[in-house]
């Protein structure tokens, strides 16, 4: 007998807790005037994702020295509506001047130095990060990164 009263009393502190939460989550859509949320109706904020420049160099067996500069990391997804700040670091490499095609972002990360760029994804597409110095093979690259937007 002691042990149905134990189960009884577990099985209504579990139906108060949950009285509890589903209150809350009424008064909480009642606040907000009984507009649901859904993800696309969620506030926007801004997103900060953090890169490098990178370089990677060897020397082959003929004594032929190999280098090439990237962008780390090399491939950013962000989704579309979202606000984006990029926040590059300058690691390698005296100076990077760039630019990101059909965003009409242009600049320069310096080595020891963070060069911040923002910008509204709002339209979807695949965007490249290019570095005018290094854009192909022949110029230690290429340096180039994309931004995905979803």
């Amino acid at each position: 007998m002691k042990s149905r009263i134990v189960v009884l009393r577990r099985w209504q502190l579990a139906a108060i807790a949950l009285g509890f939460v589903v209150v809350a989550a009424t008064t909480w859509a009642w606040e907000r005037g009984g507009e649901a949320v859904t993800a696309d109706a969620m506030p926007v904020g801004e997103r900060v994702i953090h890169m490098v420049t990178g370089e990677y160099s060897t020397t082959t067996k003929d004594g032929q020295e190999i280098e090439a500069y990237r962008w780390d990391p090399g491939t950013v997804f962000v989704n579309k509506g979202e606000n984006v700040k990029l926040k590059i670091l300058g690691v390698n490499g005296d100076h990077h001047p760039f630019l990101i095609e059909g965003l009409n972002i242009q600049g320069v990360v310096k080595k020891g130095e963070e060069t911040v760029v923002s910008f509204h994804a709002s339209k979807e597409g695949i965007y490249r990060l290019i570095c005018l110095t290094h854009p192909d093979a022949g110029n230690h690259g290429p340096m180039i990164g994309y931004i995905v937007v979803d």
